[in-house]
């Protein structure tokens, strides 16, 4: 308001300074100019402050002369009510109940997260017991709102759960064709629970005694590594014959058989496979046996030892030991596998 009285003193304090001669021709053309303008523009836009000043303005002419303005009487009005209104309408609270805290929501997505068992009436329960005094509907919207199904639907055990319940290994063929046109098959396992890969072998033909001789390598080589596995996960291909299960339930361990034309089963294997693919093979030709040997025994440990894994934290299945922060200026690079995949250490 002290603005808009500022600019009305101002505007008249310049009138009265000048002739009647100028002031009248001005008149002429600000009001032919108001006209140009009604022709293009239906209805303008009106500030607050604009409303006020032409309203204070129009108080003190009388109504002949006010013809030809932008607004008409009764919107000087209406201005004028809503002005009334608005002066006296006090800002009441906002109805309804209050608003949770952030905080509470978060802690009853979490309890919902890490207990697929839990209800929304469970979740309030134990949100009771710490304090929180909630609903049971309103534990239920939020789970809700979060995109949470309920408990039943969560409680329903997935392959990945299960298989790293029964601290299973998982083992499959992966195919590399040559640039012969030749194909080769490489033998994997991988624990499902620390995600180590362990390579079992390359070979062209994978009869069945080759793939028995494979497992009766593994324990040679890895009796250790094999020594908390509770199952192994294979498909239902003709290599892995009684023979080849007879190795593994000598040692303790049940083999698990997964559905037919069911990959999500071992999905644990076939992710390997894929990254094999994706990272190192599919970057390059391989020609035979003895370079594709060395390559995926390279590239098993860069995953083993560098490669980083999301479902543990960013780190490798084996990591080594943790080197000190250094200068980003001084880290170096270490390539693997022919250059195509880049390891990074800080410098001594």
């Amino acid at each position: 308001m002290p603005r808009i009285v500022y600019r009305l003193l101002v505007a008249l304090l310049t009138l009265l300074a000048r002739s009647g001669r100028s002031k009248d021709l001005e008149i002429v053309v600000l009001r032919h100019q108001v006209a140009v303008l009604r022709r293009q523009i239906a209805r303008p836009d009106l500030s607050e402050a604009d409303r006020s000043l032409i309203g204070a303005i129009a108080a003190a002419l009388p109504r002949a002369r006010r013809a030809g303005w932008l607004v008409t009487p009764d919107t000087l009005l209406r201005w004028h009510r809503r002005r009334i209104a608005r002066h006296w309408t006090h800002h009441r609270r906002r109805p309804g109940r209050p608003a949770i805290p952030a905080g509470l929501r978060a802690l009853a997505v979490r309890m919902a997260r890490e207990n697929p068992t839990w209800g929304y009436r469970r979740i309030q329960g134990e949100l009771i017991g710490l304090g929180y005094r909630i609903g049971a509907s309103t534990v239920w919207q939020i789970l809700k709102d979060a995109g949470i199904d309920p408990a039943p639907t969560r409680t329903s055990t997935t392959w990945s759960q299960l298989l790293r319940s029964q601290a299973a290994m998982a083992c499959d063929f992966a195919t590399v064709d040559t640039g012969l046109l030749r194909r080769l098959y490489v033998l994997i396992f991988i624990d499902t629970t620390t995600r180590e890969v362990i390579l079992g072998g390359i070979t062209a033909n994978p009869t069945a005694a080759w793939t028995v001789q494979a497992a009766r390598n593994l324990f040679l080589a890895h009796r250790d590594k094999l020594a908390n596995t509770g199952a192994l996960v294979r498909d239902r291909g003709s290599q892995f014959t009684a023979s080849f299960d007879a190795v593994f339930h000598t040692e303790g361990i049940k083999v698990l058989a997964t559905p037919v034309r069911a990959p999500v089963a071992n999905a644990f294997a076939e992710r390997w496979i894929g990254s094999l693919r994706r990272e190192l093979l599919d970057r390059t030709v391989v020609w035979n046996q003895r370079q594709l040997q060395r390559l995926v025994t390279e590239y098993i440990d860069h995953y083993n030892t560098h490669r980083p894994h999301r479902a543990l934290q960013q780190q490798p299945p084996s990591p080594p030991t943790p080197d000190e922060p250094a200068s980003p200026a001084i880290v170096t690079r270490l390539p693997r596998c022919d250059g195509l995949i880049s390891e990074y250490r800080n410098a001594a």
